[in-house]
């Protein structure tokens, strides 16, 4: 399928443009406008490229940790599978990035703190 990089463009010019950031946390998942990508690298959906990220550190009212949710039910080394609430699928750790805030949407859920331990568990032996 061929990704249409010049519309995403231009909705990132209008993202990095965006004065009001919103407060968020560690442990929320927020709609996230991941855009389009290179390769492999995972993607935003729809017409303004959102997807849902767990927020899993926060450096600062700017940046943070983001780990891409699928609703794919994943459990393996580069999965963990999250049922908390609206949130039914898979953290994919081997996409964990920086992510400005700017590009957060709006917030969809938060995750218990023993699914974030275990989450940070599995992704520190994935890099280990």
């Amino acid at each position: 399928m061929e990704k249409d990089f010049d519309k995403w463009n231009t909705i990132k010019k209008e993202i990095h443009a965006k004065q009001l950031l919103p407060l968020f946390s560690e442990r929320e998942v927020w709609w996230c406008q991941l855009g389009v990508n290179v390769g492999s690298e995972e993607d935003g959906k729809g017409i303004n490229y959102l997807r849902p990220v767990l927020i899993v550190r926060k450096f600062n009212k700017n940046i943070f940790y983001g780990l891409p949710i699928t609703s794919k039910g994943k459990d393996d080394v580069f999965h963990v599978a999250i049922n908390s609430g609206e949130i039914q699928g898979s953290v994919i750790l081997s996409q964990m990035r920086l992510i400005d805030t700017k590009r957060l949407s709006h917030l969809f859920s938060k995750i218990t703190d023993d699914e974030l331990c275990d989450i940070k568990k599995k992704l520190k032996e994935l890099i280990s």
